[in-house]
C-alpha cells in the first residue's frame, strides 16, 4: 500500500472509529477535551507508524491501546489521579500478561461509552450552536474547517464554540453517564433535537449557493442509526431515524442538473431511493410497535411516509397528511406546523381553504422573517388566479431567504406570475 493509500485508510479509520475511541477515553480520564487530545495523539502516532508497518488488522483497537498508553503517561507525568493510575497500571499489566485479543479491548463497554458521550455532547447546559458543533466534531469526526464550511461561519467562530463547550462541560463537572428516570426524557429530547438540526441544515441549507449539504445529512443519519442501536427501546429515536431516512430518499430528485431546486410535486419519483424508503418505513413500524406512533418525530415520519407511498403526486393522500399535521399541532403547537397543515389542507380541500389558514398566520411574530410563509401564500394566490398579489408575495419571499438557489426559484415564480 502506497503512502497516499495509507493516509486515505487512516482518514477513513478515523471517521469510523474516532467517536468510539473518544468515548472510551472519556470513561478513563473524565474529560471530553482531554479525551479528544489523547485520541488525536494516537492518530499522529498512526500517521507516523502505519505508512511503514501497514494498517493493523483492527485499527480501532490499535488506536485505543495507543491512546490508553498515552493516558497513563499523561497521568504519571502530572502526578494526578494516583488511584486511577494504579488501577490503570494494574489493568495494563494484566492485559499484557494475558495477551488479550484487541477486538475485546476496543469493544469492552463501548456501546455504553458511546451512548454516554452522545448525552454529554448534547447536554442542555450548552447552547444549541455549541451542542451542534461539539457533536459534529467529537461524534461526527468532522474537522473545524469542515463544520465552518457546512454552516458558512468563520473557522474561529466554530473553534471558539467547541473550546467553550468543552470548558463548560469540564467546569460544570457534567457526569459521563446516561441519565435515568425523568431526566432521561428531557435529555433524550436534546439529543434528538441536535441530530435533527444537523440533518435539516443539510437537507435545506439556510444560506449559501447550494440547496443541500449532503455531508450533514449523512452525518445526522449515521448518528441517528447509532443512537437507534444504542437505545433500541426508545420509540422517538426510531421515529427520528424513520423521518430522516424517508426525507433523505428524495435527495437525488430535489435538485436539477444545474443545482436548481425541484419542488415535491414536480420530482421524478423514480429517482427516490427505495432502499432508504424501506429502511424508513421499517423504523417507523418499530416506533409504532414500541407505542411511540403518536410521538412528534413518528408523526412527522408518518407524513413523510404518506408522500413516499404515493406513486405519483396526484395519488398523495392529502386528507390523511392534513390530519397528521393537526395531530402534530396538538402535540407541539407551532406556527410552522400550522403553516405546513395549511399546505396540506390546501392540497386536500382547495387553495381557498389553505389560504384561509395562512391568513391567520400572517400576524405571527415567529413567521415575520420566515420566507416560506409568503411562499405558501403566493402559491395559493396564484392557484386562485390572483397573480398580481402572488407576484408580490414571491418577491417578498425571495427577499427573505439567504439561500441563493431558493431566491432564484422564487424570483422565477414571481416572473411567471407577471407573464
Amino acid at each position: 500500500m502506497s503512502a497516499t493509500e495509507t493516509h486515505r485508510a487512516i482518514d477513513a479509520v478515523w471517521r469510523i472509529e474516532s467517536a468510539r475511541l473518544i468515548a472510551g477515553l472519556v470513561r478513563i480520564v473524565g474529560d471530553v477535551g482531554l479525551a479528544e487530545e489523547l485520541a488525536q495523539d494516537a492518530l499522529v502516532i498512526a500517521l507516523e507508524k502505519w505508512p511503514e508497518s501497514g494498517v493493523p488488522n483492527n485499527p480501532g483497537a490499535w488506536l485505543m491501546a495507543t491512546a490508553k498508553h498515552r493516558a497513563i503517561d499523561l497521568i504519571r507525568r502530572y502526578k494526578r489521579l494516583e488511584t486511577k493510575l494504579a488501577e490503570l497500571g494494574h489493568d495494563l499489566e494484566a492485559e499484557q500478561e494475558a495477551a488479550p485479543d484487541l477486538d475485546d479491548a476496543i469493544d469492552d463497554e463501548i456501546g455504553d461509552d458511546l451512548l454516554r458521550l452522545v448525552f454529554t455532547c448534547c447536554h442542555p447546559i450548552l447552547s444549541t450552536e455549541a451542542r451542534v458543533a461539539l457533536t459534529l466534531r467529537v461524534l461526527g469526526g468532522l474537522t473545524t474547517p469542515e463544520i465552518a464550511r457546512a454552516y458558512l461561519v468563520p473557522e474561529p467562530t466554530v473553534a471558539q464554540r467547541i473550546v467553550r463547550a468543552k470548558r463548560t462541560l469540564a467546569e460544570a463537572h457534567v457526569p459521563f453517564e446516561v441519565p435515568r428516570g425523568p431526566e432521561l426524557a428531557a435529555r433524550l429530547a436534546s439529543v434528538l433535537e441536535v441530530v435533527y438540526l444537523i440533518f435539516n441544515e443539510g437537507y435545506s441549507a439556510t444560506a449559501g449557493d447550494d440547496l443541500m449539504r449532503p455531508t450533514l445529512c449523512e452525518e445526522a443519519l449515521r448518528l441517528g442509526r447509532i443512537l437507534a442501536e444504542l437505545a433500541p427501546n426508545e420509540p422517538e429515536v426510531h421515529g427520528l431515524v424513520a423521518l430522516m431516512e424517508i426525507q433523505a430518499s428524495r435527495a437525488r430528485a430535489r435538485v436539477g442538473p444545474t443545482g436548481e431546486p425541484i419542488l415535491l410535486p414536480d420530482q421524478d419519483r423514480s429517482r427516490w431511493d427505495q432502499l432508504l424508503i424501506r429502511r424508513g418505513l421499517a423504523a417507523l413500524a418499530r416506533a409504532e410497535a414500541l407505542g411511540g406512533g403518536a410521538g412528534s418525530y413518528a408523526l412527522q415520519a408518518a407524513i413523510a411516509a404518506g408522500h413516499a407511498r404515493a406513486r405519483t403526486a396526484a395519488e398523495t393522500d392529502w386528507p390523511r397528511i392534513a390530519a397528521l399535521y393537526e395531530a402534530l399541532g396538538r402535540l407541539m403547537p407551532s406556527p410552522v406546523v400550522e403553516l405546513n397543515r395549511a399546505v396540506a389542507v390546501g392540497m386536500a380541500f382547495g387553495p381557498a381553504a389553505g389560504l384561509q389558514l395562512v391568513e391567520a398566520l400572517r400576524s405571527e411574530p415567529q413567521l415575520s422573517a420566515y420566507h416560506l410563509l409568503p411562499t405558501v401564500r403566493a402559491d395559493f394566490l396564484a392557484k386562485l388566479g390572483r397573480l398580481g398579489e402572488a407576484r408580490e408575495e414571491f418577491e417578498h419571499a425571495a427577499s427573505l431567504t439567504r439561500n441563493t438557489r431558493e431566491r432564484t426559484l422564487l424570483l422565477e415564480r414571481a416572473a411567471a406570475c407577471a407573464r
